[in-house]
């Protein structure tokens, strides 16, 4: 019986660990369950963009994934560049805390034996760090102020972003 056991919490921590290991970064893609870009309007030429990573999402990917659809949103409304006005990124833990726990016991007294094994909160996509990055945004005609270096080229931003950007 106690080999039995042990080959079942094995296989079950085997299992768990597995699963846990198999998240991948978010794609630039709308948001969905929380990951992902999303825009709001908060004047005609002004919008508050966000992109929400989990923990396989790098930093510099979230915030690059941010300024591509800021440059996106700016071209779909008609305009050549856009002013960061202000922006941060943010450090959280994703999904929440997790956690994972394995107990055996036996006893002679009572004969005994058993196993257990428990989780809490959310394994996958997993604990760890993730990102989320906004930056609220006006939106500019014509060139781009070469002063200016909160000042972005939304075509020169596509273009360049365009080769990083996982779909």
């Amino acid at each position: 019986m106690k080999r039995k056991n042990f080959r079942a919490t094995v296989l079950a921590i085997a299992s768990v660990l597995g699963l846990a290991g198999c998240a991948t970064p978010i794609s630039y893609q709308p948001m969905s369950g929380g990951y992902g870009y999303s825009e709001q309007a908060l004047e005609t030429d002004r919008y508050r963009v966000t992109f929400s990573g989990n923990s396989a999402t790098p930093r510099e990917t979230v915030e690059n994934y941010l300024l591509y659809r800021a440059a996106e949103v700016t071209v779909a409304h008609g305009y050549d560049h856009f002013v960061v006005v202000d922006k941060n990124t943010e450090q959280g833990t994703a999904g929440g805390p997790g956690g994972f726990g394995v107990g055996v016991g036996s006893g002679s007294r009572n004969r005994y034996s058993g196993f257990g094994l428990g989780t809490s909160a959310t394994i996958w996509p997993g604990g760890g760090d993730s990102y989320v990055a906004y930056a609220n945004i006006v939106l500019r005609r014509g060139a781009r102020p070469a002063d200016d270096p909160k000042a972005y080229d939304a075509r020169a931003v596509l273009k360049r972003l365009e080769p990083t950007i996982t779909r």
